[in-house]
């Protein structure tokens, strides 16, 4: 697979890049990301990147922080420089120098089991209908399921394989009954239009040749929340959130809703933990253990 650059020449260095993202299976617009964000700091350093000294790492940051620069976006470029320094120059001694920007994290939008029946319901196709199920039964990213091949679904292990995973990782993702049995008649519909093959996409854009792309699936969601009246601002993540939550409220083990996820960090998967109503109420509280304030009862009215 190769992944489109601009144009331009391509320097030996830039080429470096590229090789060292794809021997590692980094997706498309992961590579596409680096290079923007490496780019940015050549256009600040005004000569080769593989030239940095420690103070210009210092001076790039300082000058993004006062250019206001939004820390997701600082932090992207971090873990972007740190690749580039450590696998292409090998220098990590430049990477250490660089500094991740902490920020409050907010609380995930979470839907109700009600809530996302209606949004589910609400899709105006089989395609669309059975994609969001996927988001939410399975739980996986938007971006994995856009790529999503029909082999991927493993129906006699009841596995669904995510081989393009976040960072390029792979993983096994589960497949519910349910969730088969909707696949299974999209296949027949999509398999009768001839936009589905056993080798092809299980989710095809406009042209079959191509997956559906993220924003696409981005809109289906939106589209679908406010024909179901669902107000609040919701995106096909807010599925693999409810996802998540859901699992740890029916008393899911927090390991396996991380493995399923695929989170490397537990403190990732440990959010979910702030949001799951249902687990919070569910708990009984030591001072009720105590049994020191037992409800009289009140004498009847005359």
């Amino acid at each position: 697979m190769t992944t489109p650059l601009p144009n331009s020449p391509v320097s030996p260095l830039r080429q470096k890049l590229i090789d060292d993202m794809t021997m590692r299976h980094f997706s498309v617009a992961t590579q596409r990301n680096y290079i923007r964000d490496v780019g940015r700091f050549a256009s600040f350093l005004r000569r080769s990147p593989d030239t940095a000294t420690s103070e210009d790492v210092r001076q790039f940051q300082l000058a993004q922080s006062e250019a206001d620069v939004p820390v997701p976006t600082m932090n992207s470029v971090v873990s972007a420089l740190r690749f580039f320094f450590t696998n292409t120059l090998d220098r990590p001694d430049l990477a250490r120098k660089l500094v991740r920007v902490s920020r409050p994290r907010n609380l995930p939008v979470v839907l109700s089991r009600d809530e996302v029946a209606r949004l589910l319901n609400a899709t105006t196709s089989l395609k669309h209908q059975a994609a969001l199920s996927v988001a939410y039964g399975a739980g996986l990213r938007v971006g994995e399921v856009a790529m999503l091949k029909v082999r991927d679904i493993d129906s006699e292990r009841m596995l669904i394989r995510v081989e393009r995973g976040k960072g390029g990782q792979y993983r096994n993702a589960m497949l519910s009954p349910d969730l088969l049995t909707l696949l299974r008649q999209w296949w027949q519909v999509g398999h009768r239009q001839g936009v589905l093959h056993r080798d092809g996409w299980l989710f095809p854009g406009q042209h079959a040749l191509k997956p559906i792309s993220t924003r696409q699936l981005y809109r289906v969601v939106v589209e679908a929340a406010h024909a179901a009246e669902i107000t609040r601002r919701v995106g096909p993540h807010t599925l693999r959130h409810s996802f998540a939550t859901h699992l740890l409220e029916d008393g899911v083990d927090i390991r396996i809703i991380q493995a399923l996820l695929g989170h490397a960090k537990l403190e990732n998967t440990a959010l979910y933990t702030k949001v799951a109503t249902r687990t919070v109420r569910a708990v009984t509280s030591p001072l009720d253990r105590l049994g020191i304030f037992v409800p009289t009862e009140e004498p009847p009215d005359p």
